[in-house]
């Protein structure tokens, strides 16, 4: 399928759609045991609880991590991109979410949709609609 503006966003079914709902059963599951439990079973659903929690964190920070890497990746690819197609490093006044939504901008446009997404400070969104020819990018998560 070609990519473009409607379709562009990704998602992992079995991670977004699977493994989140689990982990917050599992954490609505134990605190709904903890609240009920007697005074003996107190430290085990504790633990639980903790468990839970951690599950959390996991399942947002490895997400957080990923999207960090591949932000600052993004930055570099899309700096020597600006430089060889405009003798310029993209200007420090774009955001990295600018950076982000420039990259899908076809080379013959991404010249002046930076200096555009700049002087008007476009969101990444109205970055992405703009763009006439979609370049597209299978490789982000």
């Amino acid at each position: 399928m070609k990519q473009q503006y409607s379709n562009h966003r990704r998602l992992v079914p079995f991670f977004h759609g699977v493994t989140f709902p689990l982990i917050l059963a599992i954490l609505i599951g134990s605190l709904i045991n903890l609240s009920k439990v007697e005074q003996e079973g107190l430290y085990s659903a504790s633990l639980l609880v903790i468990i839970a929690f951690v599950l959390l964190f996991l399942f947002v920070f490895t997400r957080l991590f990923a999207l960090k890497a591949q932000d600052r990746a993004i930055r570099a690819e899309e700096n020597l991109r600006s430089y060889v197609l405009t003798g310029h490093l993209l200007d420090p006044r774009l955001s990295m979410a600018q950076i982000v939504a420039l990259r899908f901008a076809s080379d013959q446009e991404f010249g002046e949709l930076a200096l555009r997404a700049v002087a008007e400070n476009l969101s990444p969104n109205d970055i992405k609609k703009a763009i006439r020819h979609w370049k597209a990018d299978h490789y982000r998560v």
